[in-house]
């Protein structure tokens, strides 16, 4: 294993043979054992990579523009940058991030619910002119700030799965859509598009069939107030999974070439974040602490009997005020693994799993098992890579853990 100088901010590690991405995260646990036992990422930048050809094969009308705050690390950028990606930005950070790799202003797409006027202001100063709005307050603020902006006018989407209202966040209602290209007309304002989002937890395809239905209706309404449309943004929601892209490119494939052919000059383009990131990154943390207990019939933890069947409690150096904040929305953990050398055919125990803070709300994984740990074990969380790595955590003093880079032979 080579290391390969790549530019002042990072190095990335050149793996050959049979070295594997498990082999660098054990090598960093031996290493870090011997240090401060902090936790740290492996990325494998060969997986964005792939992701990409994935992309292009198999989702060929859309071309992908990359959710920054899924993981704003400055090789994901640069990689994808170089790889001809365009960038959704939701922040003066990110689009300072962007810029910084030569990416042109009409790869960049300003989105975000409720962006800041000094934001708007650095959007038109620095070239910006693609933005999201779906208000009329978003509207004002934008005639005002960047009358020379091109919108992409978010229309909220139905999600067909049961219990998911995540679809109907954010987004004009379609009834609501004329009044609000109305008023961009009134306000000098352009048009120039259509964006949805399709969230992550709906697991039907067919509500990209419905979103473009309803995209298309808008495209109409514009184009009869006088816009020329030509760009059809379906949003992220991407899972990382070959076959939902397939099954995604299949619902939504008709309905593009019914609605939106190439010889109506549309553009389409999707946001893929997670997509990209979640499998290309491992993390690696340390239990800094541990208490035993065991439930009662009401759930609460009490101080086991010697007949009870214990349940660990585990405090790790690493929590959701630092790389596992998508809790936070609700996001589900997936259970960690043992480092190679740590595997054992001991016997588990329920247990859960929290960060550093004390806090009620730190807590990683509910519920999960584990052979019993002592401070000082480690344990791998695989695809953590997306809203894992955004900027500097306003949560904790914290320095976030540090990323090692890696790339095989064969992908170099």
């Amino acid at each position: 294993m080579k290391g390969l100088a790549d530019e002042p901010n990072y190095s990335v590690a050149l793996l050959e043979g049979a070295t594997a991405l498990s082999d660098v995260v054990e090598n960093h646990i031996y290493e870090q054992t011997l240090a401060e036992k902090n936790a740290f990422f492996v990325a494998d930048l060969g997986v964005l990579m792939r992701q990409h050809v994935r992309w292009r094969t198999h989702m060929p009308q859309m071309r992908p523009f990359y959710a920054v705050q899924a993981n704003s690390s400055l090789a994901v950028i640069e990689i994808l940058a170089a790889l001809g990606t365009g960038f959704i930005c939701t922040s003066k950070y990110e689009l300072e991030l962007v810029q910084g790799y030569g990416v042109p202003s009409e790869d960049i797409i300003y989105s975000g619910v409720c962006k800041q006027l000094s934001q708007i202001k650095y959007a038109a100063k620095n070239g910006i002119d693609f933005l999201v709005c779906d208000n009329e307050a978003e509207l004002r603020k934008i005639a005002r700030c960047h009358p020379c902006a091109k919108l992409l006018l978010q229309v909220a989407t139905e999600t067909s799965s049961e219990g998911d209202e995540m679809g109907m966040s954010f987004g004009s209602k379609l009834k609501d859509c004329r009044h609000l290209l109305e008023s961009a007309k009134e306000q000098g304002l352009q048009v120039v598009g259509v964006r949805f989002h399709i969230p992550s937890s709906c697991d039907d395809p067919q509500a990209y069939s419905h979103a473009v239905s309803d995209a298309r209706c808008v495209f109409d309404m514009g184009e009869d107030i006088g816009f020329s449309m030509t760009i059809l943004d379906i949003g992220g929601g991407f899972n990382g999974s070959e076959t939902q892209l397939k099954q995604i490119n299949s619902a939504v494939r008709p309905l593009l070439d019914l609605y939106f052919p190439a010889s109506s000059g549309v553009s389409i383009m999707a946001e893929p974040g997670s997509y990209y990131v979640s499998s290309s990154f491992t993390l690696a943390v340390n239990i800094i602490a541990k208490e035993v207990g065991a439930r009662d019939l009401h759930g609460n933890l009490n101080e086991p009997s010697p007949n009870d069947e214990p349940e660990f409690l585990y405090y790790m150096n690493d929590g959701v005020y630092g790389s596992f904040t998508s809790k936070l929305a609700d996001n589900v953990i997936p259970a960690p693994a043992l480092p190679k050398s740590g595997v054992s055919e001991e016997p588990v125990f329920a247990s859960s799993l929290w960060g550093p803070s004390g806090d009620e709300l730190d807590q990683v994984v509910d519920q999960c098992l584990l052979p019993e740990l002592s401070v000082g074990d480690w344990l791998i969380f695989n695809n953590a890579g997306a809203y894992s790595l955004g900027p500097p955590s306003t949560f904790t003093d914290s320095p976030r853990p540090p990323v090692y880079y890696t790339i095989s032979t064969g992908d170099w």
